[in-house]
């Protein structure tokens, strides 16, 4: 169960860093810190079916891999529109990287929640 649990982990960082650091379009970027945005939703809607689909993996009822990637998506636009909406996008700041850190620490949170909730 631990050995699951880990790989679940590991898939969910590598989804995370390929959707915001490989596959992010500037469009994605621009748009999270409109709320509503299309571009800005889709983002997170990558995030979410691709936790939907690393679920189906591990859960046998495909209607529970759908829940943990519709929080996925919820909890993830609301970060990254928190972060854009109301955060320093100045790079060469040090509230910029803080706040970045913030924001990658409240995902790595919400997949750490979300391997709780297998647990349950």
């Amino acid at each position: 169960m631990i050995v699951e649990l880990l790989l679940i982990l590991v898939l969910l960082e590598i989804k995370h860093w390929y959707i915001d650091f490989v596959n992010q379009s500037q469009k994605e970027v621009d748009g999270k810190g409109i709320y509503g945005n299309a571009d800005g939703l889709m983002h997170s809607i990558k995030h979410g079916v691709v936790t939907a689909v690393i679920m189906c993996f591990f859960v046998y009822d495909p209607i529970v891999a759908i829940i943990f990637g519709f929080i996925d998506f919820v909890l993830h636009y609301h970060i990254d529109y928190i972060k854009m909406h109301y955060g320093n996008r100045d790079i060469t700041t040090k509230a910029f990287w803080a706040q970045l850190g913030l924001d990658q620490t409240a995902h790595q949170l919400t997949y750490i929640g979300l391997v709780y909730l297998l647990t349950l």
